[in-house]
């Protein structure tokens, strides 16, 4: 037998000897069942030791290598609570002095020696983020860029490459996949607590980074400050000299009296990530941080930046998702470099799935950005040039536009011929304003996801031409064409959200349609009273949400064809309909039922990778 935590070993057994059994992740019930097999002799947990039992378990997240080394550790405790408390609470130390702890760190350790070398500050990295922390994809990408762990290869952009180094951690078992879109893109990742423990060893040993939480001791040239829960808990005499790398995390308070000197001696300052920390105002001194490449001021109580910003040259990330930033000055249109664009703040639309983005007023001047990757959510409400200059951005992969007019439509597709590599594009008209998105000759044909909010007189026909599509909004659409049979012919397709799309009184999920389809939504249509699944159709859908759909009294006729439908989400809907689904024998016995809280939906508020 080989026991291995790399896929490429796994496959290569699997043709040698014809079978692999996947052992990194148990389910809750086989970890439990090992679990106590290892701790206890009778096999049984005695009542008293339930509870700790079960964080402890949590811990080991199902792996069994774990399960044994842990379990292997509680057999020689005594059963009681205050033993087994001592147990849970010292784990990191015991990793390190404990006999059978220690030959599981030493197992993991051979999975961290054995990377090549451009994944190992990659996976080092991941000691940054606080225990069971969820991390987005695509903020571990561009931190990573910005420290400089990844280098651009023929014909691949810097970010497909990065990634490619997420996918290769996550086949060698190093990185947990925590959520996946419904196209399977991994969403957030996160590191095991027994693997982290590692990573923060040799964090300390090769002076990659320091933590800060309680009381704790770090090298005074340390490159990379991770503060968790209070920034008081760093020295007031700290030289922030040698600093690279400044998170925060939790944190509710930063004293004054860190700012100034941080920012006027942190001059090789690389990432600077304030997440959701407590900050009103960023110290105009922030402009001569020269070396900065990524700033992150997401959830922050920002409402301006300094007008000097034009000084960042190498500044490749801005971040001010959340913030009240609805201005940007104008010296950002001189950061030559900057790839990753995003501010926006959400607001929840109450009678949608969606919700509505207040982007940033787009002035003049946005198309020197010509190395840009993302754009989210530039307000182009004066159209015009603003708009014209779009076309610039020929590098653009994602693209977020609100505010659009009717008669901007034309120049907006005009720009968007010239963006051959996006594969995101989300569009929102102003309020009431028709969508018109008709005169796009060229459109991106790499497209995979689309979001259009806002009244469409007529489908727009180059849709029809969009292959590698996977994830379809139309929302306050209010279609009454029969466009729903050119969706259904999308090879590709596996998320369509209906908001509002269609002003009809029936649907009709045809025979052959939507072959792929995993997820649909069927929400707040007004005149809806009949959905019909014809045989065959949506072979592979496993989620229905049915929402706010008034007239629609009974259960979609022909839903028993959905043989592979796993659950029904039902949020505001008649009571006609419930009884209706009751009385349904043919559905009953195996679909899963879920009246929910309308937030649930947040999940779905826009297909990009990376943090919920």
């Amino acid at each position: 037998m080989v026991t291995t935590r790399s896929l490429d070993i796994a496959s290569s057994c699997k043709e040698l000897y014809g079978h692999t059994y996947n052992l990194k992740s148990l389910t809750l019930d086989d970890s439990w069942t090992l679990f106590c097999k290892k701790t206890f002799r009778e096999n049984k947990c005695p009542p008293e030791l339930q509870g700790l039992s079960q964080n402890i378990l949590k811990r080991c997240r199902g792996l069994p290598l774990a399960i044994v080394a842990i379990g292997g550790v509680l057999s020689t405790k005594e059963k009681t609570v205050i033993e087994w408390e001592i147990v849970h609470r010292s784990l990191g130390s015991l990793l390190e002095s404990d006999d059978k702890l220690k030959s599981m760190q030493n197992i993991l350790s051979l999975s961290y020696n054995d990377l090549p070398y451009y994944l190992k500050p990659c996976l080092l990295y991941l000691g940054i983020f606080p225990e069971d922390y969820l991390i987005g994809s695509s903020r571990l990408i561009n931190l990573w860029i910005a420290e400089g762990f990844v280098r651009e290869k023929q014909r691949m952009t810097v970010e497909e490459v990065a990634e490619s180094h997420l996918y290769e951690l996550i086949d060698r078992s190093l990185i947990q996949v925590a959520a996946k879109s419904h196209e399977g893109r991994v969403r957030q990742c996160q590191v095991h607590d027994f693997l982290r423990e590692i990573i923060l060893s040799k964090l300390r040993d090769q002076n990659f980074g320091a933590i800060v939480e309680h009381n704790t001791k770090f090298l005074e040239k340390v490159r990379r400050l991770s503060i968790h829960n209070s920034a008081n808990n760093v020295p007031q005499n700290m030289s922030f000299s040698y600093l690279r790398s400044l998170f925060m995390f939790r944190v509710d308070s930063i004293p004054k009296l860190y700012l100034d000197p941080f920012f006027s001696s942190s001059r090789l300052l690389r990432v600077l990530d304030l997440r959701d920390a407590p900050l009103e105002k960023l110290p105009n001194e922030i402009v001569n941080l020269f070396h900065l490449r990524y700033l992150s001021l997401s959830g922050t109580k920002i409402k301006k930046l300094p007008k000097n910003m034009g000084k960042l040259q190498n500044l490749m990330t801005l971040i001010l998702e959340g913030t009240t930033v609805r201005e940007l000055p104008s010296e950002i249109f001189k950061l030559k470099w900057l790839r990753y664009l995003s501010v926006y703040k959400e607001e929840k639309v109450l009678e949608s799935i969606f919700f509505d983005f207040i982007g940033f007023c787009g002035p003049v001047g946005i198309g020197n950005l010509v190395n840009l990757q993302e754009l989210f959510y530039i307000d182009v409400n004066e159209g015009g040039d603003v708009i014209r200059e779009l076309g610039s951005l020929s590098q653009l992969r994602r693209l977020g536009v609100v505010g659009l007019r009717r008669e901007d439509g034309p120049e907006l597709c005009s720009s968007i011929e010239k963006m051959s590599n996006l594969r995101l594009l989300c569009v929102t008209s102003q309020e009431e304003e028709v969508l018109d998105l008709q005169f796009l000759s060229s459109p991106p044909l790499l497209l995979q996801r689309l979001f259009l909010r806002g009244y469409l007189e007529k489908f727009p026909n180059w849709i029809s031409s969009l292959y590698n599509l996977k994830t379809i909004y139309l929302w306050r659409c209010r279609l009454r064409d029969n466009s729903l049979e050119v969706l259904q012919s999308f090879p590709n397709l596996v998320m369509l959200s209906l908001d509002r799309a269609y002003d009809v009184e029936e649907l009709c999920f045809k025979a052959g349609g939507f072959q792929k389809l995993k997820v649909l939504v069927l929400n707040y249509f007004e005149r809806l009273n009949m959905v019909r699944v014809e045989e065959e159709a949506m072979p592979h859908l496993e989620t229905l949400f049915i929402s706010r759909n008034k007239m629609l009294k009974k259960v979609p006729l022909g839903i028993h064809f959905l043989t592979n439908l796993k659950k029904l989400y039902l949020y505001e809907m008649p009571n006609e309909f419930e009884m209706s689904l009751k009385a349904n024998k043919k559905v009953g016995d195996y679909l899963e039922v879920s009246h929910i809280p309308f937030n649930l939906f947040g999940y779905y508020r826009d297909g990009r990778r990376g943090d919920p």
